[in-house]
């Protein structure tokens, strides 16, 4: 019976990485598509969302049979609910890179306003998190994890950088608005997709050390 549970253990983490998988190329392909002005990797991110959203699912069911049925303790438990946000965060990065590509879309209609310099270098930085947190997951790596949660600075501190670049231009040259807003929002979206691979990340610490370091909540409850 535990070797049963530990192989259904074993398939639930095989999903997530096939989920984070698919969304990390999708962020990928979503600044691919933009930097070089390819219309069909947008809409191959596109295309992509329903296998993400299938995924999600299927975490979901598993994570929900497990707690019903093997009725796990301490770690297990942890792991198990930590899952179910990680796919929860997932899905939701999915989205962004959809967005992008949306975006992408929308954006083709006109020659780029600027070479893409930062929006890449903000990519590689999101990806980067989501793939070492989700190696932080399967390792039980917490300090790992620490260490991603303080790269979410850079990312940060790049989107204000684009923000203040692309506000001269809107300045400069009204016509330019449209394709400024766009790129703006790309870069916003790159900054949410750090922030759920941050989720993730204080997610693994909470499953390995049973401590919870969202909102920065031991500071609240030690000041309550």
């Amino acid at each position: 019976m535990e070797r049963l549970f530990d192989e259904e253990l074993n398939k639930l983490k095989e999903k997530l990485l096939r989920m984070a998988g698919i969304v990390e190329e999708s962020v990928a392909l979503s600044i691919e598509g933009l930097k070089d002005q390819k219309e069909e990797l947008a809409r191959e991110v596109i295309h992509r969302e329903e296998s993400v959203n299938l995924l999600d699912v299927e975490i979901d069911e598993t994570c929900l049979r497990l707690l019903a049925l093997r009725q796990p303790m301490a770690g297990d438990l942890r792991l198990i609910t930590s899952a179910m946000k990680i796919g929860v965060d997932l899905e939701r990065m999915g989205d962004l890179a959809v967005n992008i590509a949306q975006r992408t879309l929308e954006l083709l209609k006109a020659p780029l306003l600027k070479p893409l310099i930062d929006i890449p270098r903000m990519a590689k930085l999101a990806q980067a998190m989501l793939k070492d947190a989700i190696q932080a997951f399967i390792d039980r790596n917490d300090a790992l994890a620490s260490e991603i949660c303080k790269r979410d600075d850079a990312v940060d501190a790049l989107e204000n950088q684009i923000f203040r670049e692309l506000l001269t231009y809107m300045i400069e040259d009204p016509a330019s608005i449209w394709r400024a807003v766009g790129l703006l929002l790309v870069s916003r979206y790159l900054e949410r997709i750090a922030d759920h691979a941050t989720n993730i990340a204080e997610n693994v610490i909470y499953m390995v050390k049973g401590r919870m370091i969202k909102h920065n909540i031991d500071k609240i409850r030690s000041a309550g």
